[in-house]
């Protein structure tokens, strides 16, 4: 275990790493090892300077050899979780940045190389029914190294799971930075943090819903008995297991209550308010908010490589001095990732969280217009076009948020609707790769540009677009859309979260369509002529046939009486 002061390089096999740093550093540490294996990196401790914010300090890991390589995860001072992050290939890069308060920040960092698929036998797994048992690998005999293994628990619904470590005995360390089981109240491993334990202890958790996570991770040295453990599960006091529903696009927010589940609660949706109280539900068989997303008090934060759009319901008493009543807050949040909205909505009841999640996508469609007006778009396909001409294309985003901004990022083209071989790049990574290729100036929800039509050799007939579009918050003046065309030499391969594709087409040449028309025209003019040349052409060999007759008779006839003239002319005179 070293100390490095800001950033290393490191090549091992595996290597535990404990850091100390200061006010306004920016390290940088790169883990490559030519194995082709992948990297599982562990933050087993962690402590940032007090109250700082995930803007000003963080560790941010990169999944490749630098800080340019896509962002795999980032640690913060309220990070509710032990970080485990792997990688995708044999090398791995994280970046720690500290504030500028005076203030020693420590963290404890471990990793190591791993085939991909490797499995230990009796490693984690799902745990369902009422109750169950569970131990670590080789129980009761030492626990291999490297181990990394989780437990999914799942009981029925509106019930709570009790955990007990009857046996447990993993190495021992005051922060548990070396061997530790760490159990989680929810799906997973991201946050929810109910504990992590290590040493000799016999731990109980509850969760607060029917779902429990729990891990064991080991590392490269004094391995111990490990633990056995039993679960239990007992239903949920209180209100019924919240029955809700949260739906987001890229137009809006709609939150659904039951009303039932709101009665269990001592409320009705009279209770109700959104950020801005205004807004007010519908109330039919349930209690229905629907709102565009920047409207009703809803908040935007750009977290790393996503767009969170937040609201909250609140449940409050009615009555001017005392209640009886719990204060409920329903969390509801929309993160845009991906080619994809990623729903999340919890409820905070006294500290207590639950989760639900959901599935959404963007709203994105792309057209070609008449003119770079942009007011008329090409409505039928396919869409003929003469070589050379101007092509004028339109990417929209229809959401109801104002500050999105829109960039084409890569614009393709393919004689083929699967895009396989050939292709050819119109842009690509916001660089012109075309001559023709004009880009428009952003506008709001917009992404647009020109180029001249063209045709692919060996007779393709039809031409596809498919463009990949970045989505970024329009306040951010470093996102992706603002920076443009970015060198193959400036960028690694990189992943934006609100990346989308889109595809249109086909375009085909009119001189095609002549061709074809001009082709069809000859033929049945053909077609049209050839009974006509059979009566004219039976005529003319009738009277080619009929001179050569009479010629043939004249010729008889004279040659016959030539004959006679000279048998009377020419008689020979007889001797006496």
């Amino acid at each position: 275990t070293g100390v490095p002061r800001c950033g290393a390089s490191f090549h091992e096999h595996n290597k535990a790493v404990r850091i100390e740093l200061n006010a306004n550093a920016n390290c940088v540490w790169q883990i490559q090892r030519n194995a082709n294996q992948t990297i599982r990196l562990i933050f087993s401790y962690f402590k940032f300077a007090p109250s700082s914010s995930c803007e000003t300090e963080s560790i941010k890991v990169y999944d490749g050899p630098s800080t340019n390589s896509p962002l795999l995860g980032q640690v913060c001072e309220d990070t509710d979780a032990v970080p485990v992050l792997e990688s995708s290939s044999d090398s791995l890069t994280f970046l720690i940045t500290t504030n500028s308060v005076a203030f020693t920040r420590s963290f404890f960092v471990f990793y190591y190389f791993f085939p991909p698929g490797t499995q230990t036998e009796n490693c984690g797994g799902q745990l369902t029914g009422p109750n169950g048992t569970f131990t670590s690998p080789n129980y009761p005999a030492p626990y291999p190294e490297l181990t990394y293994c989780i437990w999914h628990i799942e009981t029925e619904k509106n019930s709570k799971i009790n955990l007990q470590f009857q046996d447990f005995f993993l190495e021992l360390d005051k922060t548990c930075q070396f061997d530790f089981a760490a159990v989680y109240d929810g799906p997973t491993t991201n946050t929810g943090l109910l504990g992590k334990v290590c040493g000799r202890a016999q731990p109980t958790f509850e969760s607060s819903s029917n779902v429990m996570t729990v891990v064991l991770f080991t590392d490269s040295a004094n391995s111990y008995r490990g633990f056995s453990a039993q679960y239990t599960s007992a239903p949920l006091p209180g209100p019924m297991q919240p029955n809700m529903f949260l739906m987001c696009s890229s137009d809006g927010m709609k939150i659904v209550l039951s009303k039932s589940y709101l009665a269990s609660l001592g409320y009705n949706e009279t209770h109700l308010q959104l950020n801005d109280p205004s807004c007010s539900p519908v109330v039919t068989d349930s209690v229905i908010f629907s709102f565009p997303l920047a409207s009703c008090g809803t908040t935007k934060k750009e977290e790393g490589q996503s767009i969170t759009y937040t609201n909250v319901v609140s449940l409050s008493a009615t009555g001017n001095i005392i209640t009886r009543q719990k204060n409920v807050q329903i969390i509801a949040k929309c993160k845009m990732e991906n080619n994809s909205t990623l729903e999340v909505i919890y409820i905070t009841e006294n500290n207590i969280i639950q989760n639900t999640t959901a599935v959404g996508r963007y709203n994105i469609s792309m057209s070609f217009y008449d003119s770079e007006s942009f007011s008329k778009p090409i409505v039928h396909s396919p869409y003929y076009v003469d070589l050379n001409q101007t092509l004028f294309a339109q990417v929209s985003l229809h959401s109801t948020d104002p500050n999105l901004s829109v960039f084409v990022d890569t614009c393709i083209a393919s004689p083929e609707p699967n895009f396989g071989s050939p292709t050819y790049d119109l842009i690509r990574s916001g660089c012109k790769k075309d001559d023709t290729v004009v880009t428009y100036p952003p506008r709001e929800h917009y992404g647009r540009f020109k180029f001249k039509a063209f045709r692919f050799l060996q007779s393709f007939s039809s031409v596809y677009l498919q463009c990949d579009i970045v989505i970024c918050d329009s306040n951010n003046t470093n996102s992706r859309c603002r920076e443009g065309c970015i060198s193959r030499q400036r960028r690694a391969i990189s992943s934006y979260t609100w990346k989308t594709n889109t595809v249109v087409g086909p375009i085909r040449l009119k001189r095609d369509v002549r061709s074809a028309h001009r082709s069809e025209s000859l033929t049945k003019a053909e077609a049209e002529e050839t009974p006509n040349l059979q009566p004219y052409s039976f005529y003319s060999l009738s009277v080619v046939v009929l001179i050569s007759n009479v010629i043939i008779v004249v010729a008889v006839i004279l040659k016959y009486h030539l004959k006679h003239q000279a048998g009377h002319s020419y008689q020979r005179i007889q001797s006496s």
